[in-house]
């Protein structure tokens, strides 16, 4: 089984306006909302891929029943974690650019932590975790390496989508997969990568220092995919992008669902790229029909 695991999920609320005028009275062209949070992103992906996965984390309030409520609709098995505040609202206000007003999120206690940790202790090798996101103020930073300390004792596999010492620090515990967009990459090495070639030796450093298979998307410029035994470049399609939200989780998710069904790197990489320029022409989530439509456009070359 796949868990997914969104440390501190929200409402997002989408609004448009024409213009916005600061300290005057604005009105909406249109609004809507939906569950956010990277690893709610992933189960949804691969849910619309056929693939089963519980989402995991923390909720509470009225805005955490209907995170529950909106994903039971869609078929998504949760075992959340209830929590005495609100979970977060986050805004999305688009007025010809977005602004965003991402909340704090809330109070999470000792108790709640223990109680998550004896959850992912119950996860056996016949399971997969996928941590995405980022971590609550209200948790340890070294809430990550203490998880997948508990997943490296059991045998259980995971993935960790995240930036900077997150990433960095879970390395040593051999993540099946991660996902550092080139931004990120460059940030771990203190260094600018503008080009798939360039990535390459870095993606392999990170090889090195524990990670077992990581997939690098550099946006329209393509994305790499790097594991001890071999290297590729996938070229992406062209489209007018829509939407970045959700774009990497895709990927993320297309990769998991294609590798459970054939255990090809090769075309589970094809399938991961498809997934995420579907989700980025979209406005929102990827569909399967979208990435079936794609998939034959994604072009693959293996560097030797």
């Amino acid at each position: 089984m796949i868990y997914t695991l969104t440390l501190n999920p929200s409402v997002d609320y989408i609004v448009q306006l024409e213009r916005f005028e600061l300290g005057d009275l604005n009105r909406t062209i249109s609004e809507t909302k939906y569950p956010g949070g990277k690893g709610i992103n992933v189960s949804r992906v691969l849910r619309e891929l056929g693939v089963t996965s519980i989402a995991l984390g923390f909720n509470g309030g009225f805005t955490g029943k209907y995170i529950e409520d909106y994903l039971h609709y869609e078929k998504i098995e949760t075992d959340f974690i209830k929590v005495m505040d609100d979970t977060r609202i986050n805004i999305k206000l688009k007025t010809g650019q977005e602004t965003e007003i991402n909340a704090k999120g809330p109070n999470i206690t000792e108790e709640d932590f223990q109680l998550l940790k004896r959850k992912i202790g119950q996860l056996t090798k016949n399971d997969l975790l996928v941590l995405a996101g980022s971590i609550p103020s209200t948790l340890p930073e070294s809430t990550y390496e203490e998880l997948v300390k508990i997943c490296k004792e059991n045998g259980v596999e995971f993935v960790c989508d995240a930036e900077g010492d997150l990433l960095k620090n879970v390395l040593a515990f051999h993540p099946f997969l991660i996902k550092p967009n080139h931004h990120e990459l460059g940030e771990l090495f203190n260094t600018t990568i503008s080009s798939c070639e360039e990535v390459i030796p870095y993606g392999k450093k990170l090889i090195e220092m524990g990670a077992k298979n990581v997939i690098v998307s550099l946006a329209d410029k393509g994305a790499v995919f790097i594991s001890e035994k071999m290297s590729l470049i996938a070229e992406v399609p062209k489209g007018q992008v829509k939407n970045s939200v959700g774009a990497g989780d895709s990927v993320v998710a297309g990769f998991l669902a294609e590798y459970q069904r054939n255990t090809n790197v090769k075309e589970a990489f094809q399938h991961s790229v498809a997934a995420g320029s579907a989700t980025a022409f979209s406005l929102g989530l990827c569909t399967k029909e979208k990435i079936e439509e794609i998939l034959s456009k994604v072009q693959i070359r293996e560097i030797l």
